[in-house]
């Protein structure tokens, strides 16, 4: 038995403890909107922050979790970098097929919590990880530096 502090709430799961956080968070407990993508952590769909820092939940096992906070793209919002990086994704039309959407906007709030006015460099650095099939990689540079322009 693990509890897991996500999104603020308390939760008890009952899995073995090299269950990818991923499969806890989709399978067990039900929040979906972090996304599956290669597995191996490649791609960054399944991108969540443990104790404010962007991490691959499809290869991070439960029991490294502990008493870490987990945050998913369903509780980002509520914090300032992730509000401003939700609503430039919407002033800036960044997505076009969505999958890959959850896992930029978390790396990318973890940039600008740690970076409020990251420059090229700083962004391509912390996206590189995250891959987008459908080629948006400009849209969403220009919505992180457009959240980076408000109050973050």
């Amino acid at each position: 038995m693990y509890n897991l502090k996500i999104n603020g709430t308390m939760h008890r799961v009952d899995v073995d403890g090299d269950t990818p956080l991923l499969w806890v968070l989709r399978d067990v407990l039900g929040i979906t909107g972090t996304k599956f993508g290669c597995g191996v952590a490649l791609c960054g769909a399944c991108t969540v922050h443990v104790d404010g820092t962007p991490v691959r939940s499809c290869v991070t096992p439960i029991n490294s979790i502990g008493a870490k906070a987990v945050t998913t793209i369903e509780a980002v919002g509520k914090t300032p970098a992730g509000k401003a990086l939700q609503q430039a994704w919407l002033d800036l039309d960044v997505v076009q097929c969505g999958y890959c959407q959850s896992g930029q906007i978390m790396s990318a709030a973890a940039l600008l919590a740690n970076t409020p006015k990251p420059n090229d460099s700083d962004i391509d650095a912390a996206m590189s990880g995250n891959v987008c099939r459908c080629g948006t990689y400009q849209r969403i540079r220009a919505a992180i530096h457009h959240a980076a322009g408000k109050e973050v």
